[in-house]
């Protein structure tokens, strides 16, 4: 029979037949893509004629278009629906891929062509977009070791292929170690806590196949459990659990892997001639240098541990009043900084969830994307991976756009997290192809009936993953391996995090925050105090955020630390951490890191992309007008629908006429008071 994966996909749009899809047909489709990928290769490096760009850089674009196709669907469910046999398959999948990558860049008579082109580029007539491509694909190739040869180029191969098998590993034993871990909840342990996390917490019981409500370790449901349950007792357990999550012991622990991961970085970046894997990282970003990571940092976690100390005390004081001595430990903080947001802000998160719910979140999104773009959004008919997974067509004035996809509810075979990725990629070398954009998040699930109800972060991580989806909808470029996302990493976070902004504007939640019951408008009083507390407990958020970023920059910065644990607890004992908070990412789940390369050296880059998105919206805040139909336009044009074909700092100062400051990042976290 022919293998669906490596066939015309007679669907909506194209779209992967899930449904026609079994687990043994990857890898079969695998080893057939693979077979293709290295004849065309082959006959880019071979070609007699002298190199051009079409038949040297251009064709290189298109040489593995079916491998590309197969593994956007593969990875694609992997993460979002993991099953034995796919985990099994990314184990295998790994080496053999890094096997794959290190032939390409390691061919010399491919090199050699690239070279020849990048020698003479002012010569060739190439579009700006070209000679970017042209400039990306030459780098990538030297950063990936083709100038090594003999015993070096082996060593380098080895280490990039081990390093993916690692990554791999250490995302399986993270999986695991939360989809076996759970809290049984008696009726008496449920006191205090508000019906959605009681609703959430029987649902979750539910789908692990447990007789009553459980805590997981899904961010969606322990949050709001160490936020409301008054039971220390089992705040403490909840949190220990949550934290130990890769460093259990046994065939999960991920503290090993971690140490041989960072070694093996340090070692790849003495052989590309780097000081350190930080100062090979971060040579293609925005940030450039690691110092200069470090500054901006610093400049921000001053200000925010003072906040964060601020708060801790008034926190100890309610621990106190509670008759609990002794110091406010991690799992009372968010408990006692709910008690403190209800009476300063008169703002209950149990009261205020019923008007967030789910679909209207989406709506407001697709609203946004309406008014600032002229996208449309229908239901889309197709076939999905899973159940819970939405589809929806994107045009603008008739036009077909892209596909969306959005699945939101966490499963245990889903890891954790929330993300975006094209499973096709918009690009206009082979016809225009146009995208299809995954979302995934891991809201909690509602009981059958129940509507699905957001925390505001909820609502944030929507919108966020939703501004990702858009600049992979929107871009506009020739060429795939500068399209949507393919930015530079500290870059990629801007449009994410400036759609974030839009979720604050009144006029969207007035519209689209209403009540799951009785289908009212959020009352404006109550709109007013929810927009008031949004910098409420900023200290806390961007101390827990900070301090991973600098232990994930000084894990790379200099020599690899041969352990890892002691290394994170002198990071932030220099910071001088404060005891009651925990890193976001302790090191054993520290995934954005340790799960492969992207992250690595990058955490940092949230922050970096937020001083611009601030300072984009400041944009429109001086506009007078959130929806300035001028400034959307600009955005489009020069950030949204560029991808990476013109550099970052080009574009950003293409639409905001100079690049920002750190000043409305500070105002924006409600720390400017606390800067000194």
């Amino acid at each position: 029979m022919t293998n669906p994966l490596l066939s015309d996909w007679d669907t909506p749009h194209a779209l992967p037949p899930f449904t026609a899809i079994a687990d043994t047909d990857f890898a079969p489709a695998v080893e057939a893509a693979l077979t293709e990928a290295r004849v065309n290769i082959a006959a880019i490096a071979e070609n007699p004629e002298a190199p051009t760009f079409d038949n040297t850089v251009a064709a290189l674009e298109g040489a593995q278009a079916v491998l590309g196709r197969v593994l956007g669907v593969f990875y694609g469910i992997a993460g979002a629906d993991s099953t034995p046999a796919r985990e099994a398959l990314q184990r295998d999948f790994a080496p053999l891929l890094s096997a794959f990558g290190s032939e390409v860049t390691g061919n010399a008579q491919l090199f050699a062509r690239i070279a020849d082109l990048w020698a003479r580029a002012d010569t060739l007539g190439l579009s700006e977009e070209q000679a970017r491509v042209l400039m990306l694909t030459q780098r990538s190739f030297v950063r990936q070791g083709a100038q090594l040869q003999g015993a070096q180029a082996e060593r380098l191969r080895a280490v990039k292929s081990r390093l993916a098998v690692l990554g791999t590993q250490f995302t399986q034993n993270l999986l695991a170690d939360e989809r076996d871990w759970s809290m049984s909840l008696t009726e008496a342990d449920m006191g205090g806590l508000p019906e959605f996390v009681v609703d959430a917490a029987r649902a979750a019981g539910e789908a692990c196949g447990h007789p009553g409500p459980v805590v997981t370790l899904s961010r969606s449901l322990i949050v709001p459990f160490l936020q409301f349950s008054p039971r220390r007792d089992l705040r403490q357990r909840a949190y220990a659990a949550w934290t130990a999550r890769g460093m259990n012991g046994g065939a999960t622990d991920n503290r090993a892997l971690a140490a041989e991961t960072l070694a093996l970085r340090a070692e790849r970046a003495e052989l590309l001639g780097y000081a350190s894997f930080a100062t090979y990282k971060l040579e293609t970003e925005m940030a450039g240098t690691p110092d200069a990571v470090r500054d901006l940092l610093m400049q921000v976690w001053t200000p925010a541990r003072a906040a964060a100390l601020a708060d801790a005390d008034k926190l100890t004081a309610l621990l106190h009043a509670d008759g609990i001595a002794g110091p406010l430990e991690p799992w009372d903080w968010r408990y006692y900084s709910e008690k403190r947001r209800q009476a300063e802000h008169d703002l209950d998160e149990a009261a205020l969830k019923p008007f967030l719910q789910l679909d209207r979140m989406i709506a407001a999104a697709f609203d946004c994307a309406h008014r600032l773009f002229g996208l449309e959004f229908a239901p889309l008919d197709g076939p999905v991976y899973h159940p819970d997974v939405r589809l929806w067509e994107v045009t603008r004035d008739g036009q077909h756009v892209a596909v969306f996809m959005g699945d939101y509810f966490a499963r245990a075979s889903k890891r954790s997290g929330a993300w975006c990725m094209a499973m096709r990629s918009q690009q206009r070398l082979s016809g225009d192809v146009r995208p299809i954009v995954l979302n995934v998040c891991n809201f909690a699930k509602p009981g059958a009936g129940k509507p699905a109800l957001l925390s505001y972060d909820d609502a944030r991580t929507l919108f966020h993953e939703f501004g990702h989806a858009l600049h992979q909808m929107l871009s506009d470029v020739t060429y795939e391996s500068v399209s949507g996302t393919s930015v530079a990493r500290d870059f990629v976070e801007l449009p994410s995090q400036l759609f974030e902004h839009w979720l604050e504007v009144p006029e969207v939640l007035q519209t689209f925050a209403t009540h799951a019951t009785t289908g009212e408008a959020m009352p404006q009083d109550m709109l007013d105090r929810m927009l008031a507390a949004a910098t409420y407990d900023m200290g806390f958020q961007t101390v827990e955020y900070i301090a991973s970023a600098m232990v994930d920059l000084e894990f790379h910065a200099g020599p690899a630390p041969s352990d890892p644990m002691q290394k994170e607890a002198e990071v932030l004992a220099s910071l001088d951490m404060p005891h009651a908070i925990g890193m976001r990412h302790a090191t054993p789940h520290f995934a954005h890191v340790f799960a492969g390369d992207g992250y690595s050296s990058g955490y940092y880059s949230y922050m970096w992309s937020e001083v611009m998105d601030a300072d984009a919206f400041d944009a429109f805040t001086a506009a007078g007008d959130p929806f300035d139909p001028v400034l959307a336009q600009r955005l489009e044009a020069t950030v949204l629908s560029q991808g990476g074909s013109v550099d970052a700092a080009t574009l950003y100062t293409q639409f905001r006429g100079r690049m920002p400051g750190v000043d409305a990042l500070l105002r924006g976290r409600g720390l400017s008071d606390k800067a000194a």
